[in-house]
Formats: structure tokens, sequence, C-alpha cells
């Protein structure tokens, strides 16, 4: 069998970070729905950042996609990354940023001056939600002609995360890679990201499960509306019945694990949540590692709720540091 250089190769829109702790209260002066995601203007973006008063605003390369791809790394593995920057200093930024952590990102920075980089202002509050301000910038125009097959052919998995449907582009160049995959025998992870995605998209996203998926990846409320049930139960076996592999994340409870239709609850991680940015993200990182590393898809959703775990213990979407030499203890 021909060895595969890399475990993942991870398809998203690649957005700047901007990361403040407010109050409950600058999330209501702001008029912005606690827990989700705003999609704003630059100009609407410099209003939220004028209200805040945080002096501790830190910056990392971030999206969906692009910090699983961290975990995926910091658990061992290897991953190579699609998304589109511009050559600003923030898309400048983002390309070393996601290359020191070890993730090669080989889309060419856009130097004709039509759109920023993508960036998001993430206000996180003293119970450890994070509520998002998005301006997705040039990554909207992520177009299939720049989906590299030949490195995805060198990829044992690929993931795709359910943000890109908000623009033609980047929704047509996700749609060419599960298709390429297909044709490779390359198995296709997909995440639905957000709640919000499944109630505008909830149709779209129904003929991709059935068309191209492969795993699976969602939260409990997003899986709640995507099948219209209000039990996790319930949504676990009406998602087993569509693909074979789906995993549930729960918050603390853990998360599901459905394989060919049968559903285990696989327990989490007692953490104090401190900010619960980037924890599915994470989570789906630590799952997919294990599953192109030999792990059991049990073992892979322990090492996915442990790294979860370590996310929201902490300030930002993603570790510091390699993760690697805890799996023997975790998976013992």
């Amino acid at each position: 069998m021909t060895t595969k250089k890399y475990d993942v190769f991870g398809v998203g829109n690649a957005i700047v970070d901007i990361l403040a702790q407010v109050d409950d209260a600058t999330i209501s002066e702001l008029g912005l729905n606690k827990g989700g995601m705003a999609l704003m203007s630059t100009e609407q973006q410099g209003a939220v950042l004028a209200k805040i008063d945080d002096p501790t605003l830190a910056f990392a390369s971030g999206g969906s996609a692009a910090n699983t791809m961290v975990a995926i790394r910091q658990s061992g593995g290897t991953g190579v990354y699609a998304g589109k920057v511009s050559d600003d200093s923030n898309g400048q930024f983002y390309k070393k940023d996601m290359e020191a952590a070890g993730i090669p990102f080989y889309v060419p920075m856009d130097a004709q001056g039509h759109e920023t980089t993508g960036s998001c202002v993430v206000l996180t509050t003293p119970d450890a939600e994070r509520t998002m301000c998005t301006h997705l910038g040039i990554s909207t125009t992520l177009k299939k002609s720049e989906i590299d097959f030949d490195l995805l052919a060198q990829s044992k998995c690929s993931y795709i995360e359910g943000y890109l449907w908000d623009a033609d582009d980047p929704r047509d160049a996700s749609i060419a890679t599960f298709e390429e995959c297909k044709k490779l025998g390359i198995p296709a992870a997909f995440s639905f990201s957000d709640p919000f995605l499944v109630d505008r998209y909830g149709d779209q996203f129904k003929d991709v499960v059935r068309d191209y998926c492969d795993i699976i990846f969602c939260n409990a409320e997003e899986a709640k509306m995507f099948v219209g049930e209000t039990s996790v139960d319930d949504c676990a076996e009406k998602l087993g019945a569509l693909c074979d592999l789906v995993f549930i994340t729960d918050g603390g409870n853990g998360c599901y694990v459905i394989e060919k239709g049968k559903s285990q609850k696989v327990p989490g991680f007692n953490v104090k949540a401190v900010d619960t940015v980037g924890a599915g993200d994470s989570f789906a990182g630590g799952v997919l590692y294990g599953i192109t590393n030999g792990l059991s898809n049990q073992q892979s959703a322990k090492w996915g709720n442990y790294f979860a775990a370590q996310v929201v213990a902490k300030f930002g979407p993603r570790l510091d540091d390699s993760q690697e030499g805890k799996k023997a203890e975790i998976l013992a």
C-alpha cells in the first residue's frame, strides 16, 4: 500500500482571530446574539473593536478547520491546509503562524488588493461563552481551481468545514474536493460548524451528507436542528442512518460515537471552562488524528474529548504546545 504524506487535507476559511474578553453588558450594547456568529463588514467590525476595553487582545491564525489542523499536528499527526488570504499584514501573519504550527499552507496570497484577509473578533464572556463577529474577506473567493488535488491524493482523509457554505466559490471548491475524494477513494469528513449554518443550509447539508460524507462532526444543538429531534439519543439514531461514522459532541458530557448505526457514549473530562472557542475544532482534530493513525473510533473520541477539555480550560482557540506525550496516559 502506498504511504501517504499527510494524515488530513483540510479546507476552510482562513481567518485571523482577534480574541477579547468582555462582560455580558458589552454583548447587549453591541446588539449581538450571545454565543452566535454574525457576519459583518470591516466597518462594523471596527465599531465592535472600538467598544472593547481589553488590553489583553490576542491574535491567532484561526478559522474552524485551521484550528482542527493544528490539533492534528499537536497530536503528533500531519496535515496540509487550503484557505485564502490577501498579501497584507494579516495574510502574512496567518501564513507564517500556520507554518510555525507545523501545517503547510499552500494557497498563494492574493496580491491584487481586491479584499483584505478575513478576520473574526471573538468575544468571550465570564461564563466561557464565545460570540463571534466575522468579516470573511478574501476567504470567500477560494476557488476549486486553487484546491491542489495532488496534495489531496497524498492524504489519508479530507476535512471540510460548514462555514464554507456562506459563499459560492468556497462552496463549489468544497464540492469539488468531495467529488475528488470519491474518485480517489479517500474518506471525506464534514463539520456542520455552527447551528446558524444548519438553519440556513440544512437542505444542502443533507445533500452533502447523503452524497459524499464518510464522517460527520456536529454538536448536540446542530444535531437537533439537523434532524428535528430534541433528544441527543434520537439524533444519534437518525444521523447514524445517514452516515457510517458520526461524532456528536455534548459539552462536558463528552460525545457520542455512532458507528454503522450503533451509538456509544464516550465520557468527557472534568475541567473548569474558561473559553469555549475552538473546543469543537480541537475535538475534531483529536479524532481525525486517531482515525488516521490506527486508533479505534472510541479511542479517537476519547483523545478528542481530552483535547477539547484542554482547550476550554484556557483562553484562545488552541493549545500552545504539543500533546503527543500525553497519549499513552490518556488512552491507557
